[in-house]
């Protein structure tokens, strides 16, 4: 009140001092200027009487703190975006991790594969290499018995041509009877 009683007083007193020289004294009701200064005047009092300035500066007041509560609303959703963005940010790179992990063990259990499938490979040449040693082995042996059996059969077969030319069958019966007897001791 005081800062408006002295702007008043202010503006009043230029007024008066500028009108007083131009168009005579100013005030009087004739002055078109001091009756637009009454009115504004009366305005004046009329807005501080029913406390305008004070509801402006409540409304502006209400304002400034709504304005307020958005701030930290947006600065309260700005900081949760964020978290959520450093979240996934921070899933992104676990997952990039996890990948790289897969394919590392993906590689490795693919040289194990691998190498386990060298090894078969190498058992199983091993065993055909065994398979087919046993097999000459037992075609070697085969031929070897035939080689042999022909042999007796043809040592027999010379034998008996030899006996049958040589032998008389006085020395034939004696064979027979002692070959008998050598069978006979040795089976009891």
């Amino acid at each position: 009140m005081k800062i408006l009683a002295i702007v008043l007083a202010v503006i009043l007193a230029y007024l008066a001092l500028s009108q007083v020289t131009v168009h005579g004294p100013f005030f009087t009701l004739h002055n078109p200027e001091f009756i637009v200064f009454l009115a504004f005047a009366l305005f004046l009092g009329i807005v501080l009487w029913f406390g305008v300035p004070r509801r402006i500066a409540g409304l502006l007041d209400q304002r400034a703190e709504t304005i307020r509560g958005e701030l930290a609303e947006a600065r309260a959703l700005r900081e949760e975006a964020q978290a959520l963005l450093n979240s996934f940010e921070h899933k992104r790179r676990e997952m990039a991790e996890q990948a790289e992990r897969i394919v590392v063990e993906a590689r490795a259990e693919a040289e194990r594969a691998a190498a386990q499938a060298r090894e078969d490979a190498a058992r199983a040449v091993q065993r055909r290499i065994a398979s087919a040693e046993e097999q000459i082995a037992a075609a070697e042996a085969k031929a070897i018995r035939e080689v042999k059996d022909r042999a007796v059969v043809a040592a027999v077969a010379a034998a008996q041509e030899v006996l049958a030319t040589q032998m008389t069958p006085a020395q034939a019966s004696r064979l027979v009877d002692e070959s008998i007897a050598t069978v006979g001791a040795k089976l009891h």
